[in-house]
């Protein structure tokens, strides 16, 4: 039996998904949640298989809630289930650690379909999207990964939106993370980078390449 919890913050959403996995034999959704924190504290608590999430929920986004699952329980499946498919979402849901990605268009069927494959390890993208994250991730490594490398990856995520001239909430929305994460990041960029502002950050990485004025 594949162990399934589900995180959207509609609840008639979330009702309509657990009828349909719960029609099929070897799934059973032993919890929801409505936001990000709850997700976490849900799936920490239940253990499931999978957790099948969506990317724009309140309190904690689904990014950031992905990311603290897969950093306490790496063998919980998250598959991203979401109205939207930038590519800006993507790759910060995959570099999460997400092993699925949908929108909530796709066919019932393969919905299903997705939520037993990843319960049995295995990984889900669609064509188009694995050719993004394939082009993405070529640039990065022959690039953008070797700068700064004191820095994590989320952190040169957000110093190369502040080099474009974003400011904390515009970031936040853009990577889907929670304000307060955002602050604690710029923060650990001028610890690293050894900077005293914003200004100067900006200065450093604009130096390197990184970002552009907008």
């Amino acid at each position: 039996m594949t162990r399934v919890v589900i995180a959207d913050d509609h609840p008639v959403f979330r009702r309509g998904l657990k009828a349909l996995l719960e029609c099929e034999d070897g799934l059973e959704v032993v919890g929801d949640a409505a936001d990000g924190q709850e997700a976490v504290r849900v799936v920490l608590d239940l253990r499931p298989d999978v957790v099948v999430m969506d990317l724009h929920m309140p309190v904690l986004g689904g990014v950031e809630a992905a990311k603290q699952i897969q950093e306490a329980l790496p063998d919980v499946g998250v598959l991203v289930l979401t109205m939207h498919e930038d590519d800006e979402l993507v790759f910060a849901a995959m570099k999460a650690g997400a092993r699925g990605y949908l929108v909530k268009t796709t066919d019932d069927d393969e919905i299903v379909r997705a939520v037993q494959a990843i319960g049995a390890g295995e990984a889900i993208f669609s064509a188009t999207i694995a050719q993004r994250m394939m082009g993405y991730f070529t640039a990065i490594s022959s690039s953008k990964a070797v700068l700064f490398p004191q820095l994590t990856d989320r952190e040169r995520d957000v110093l190369e939106l502040m080099a474009s001239g974003m400011d904390n909430p515009s970031i936040a929305h853009r990577l889907t993370l929670s304000g307060k994460t955002v602050r604690n990041r710029v923060s650990a960029i001028f610890t690293k980078l050894q900077v005293a502002d914003r200004a100067q950050a900006i200065v450093r990485a604009r130096e390197a390449g990184l970002g552009s004025p907008t």
